[in-house]
């Protein structure tokens, strides 16, 4: 089984030596992605929903590129620097996944890159 490396212009650009996602047979991983915006290349981190939208947004886009959606997310790990976000954080991140949701674990960090409010990393399966 060979790797194959997917990117897209619709999310952020990788800011170190990693790929925004990697396929694997027929397994996708996908990098964390923070609350940067693929088009600007600005970070929105003031508003905490506005920041989980653009979160998921990005993870979308590189789902999309690989032929997937969220529908085939089959796991995801939400980072947190702050587990008092958690209820928000998880109300926007229900919004993408309003039936038969991923496992999923969401775990607090001392400090998460470019001192963002939220990372998700995901893994999904093709059909």
């Amino acid at each position: 089984m060979s790797k194959r490396i997917v990117n897209t212009t619709n999310a952020p650009a990788p800011i170190g030596p990693y790929s925004q996602a990697v396929w694997a047979g027929n397994m996708l991983f996908l990098s964390g992605q923070i609350a940067i915006d693929p088009t600007t290349g600005d970070l929105k981190i003031d508003d905490l929903e506005e920041e989980s939208h653009l979160v998921m947004k990005n993870i979308g886009a590189i789902l999309k590129e690989a032929g997937l959606d969220y529908s085939d997310v089959i796991k995801s790990s939400i980072f947190l620097s702050d587990m008092g976000n958690f209820g928000r954080v998880n109300t926007v991140y229900g919004e993408y996944f309003p039936e038969n949701p991923p496992a999923r674990e969401t775990v607090e960090v001392a400090c998460l890159p470019k001192n963002v409010n939220v990372e998700i990393s995901i893994i999904a399966m093709a059909k």
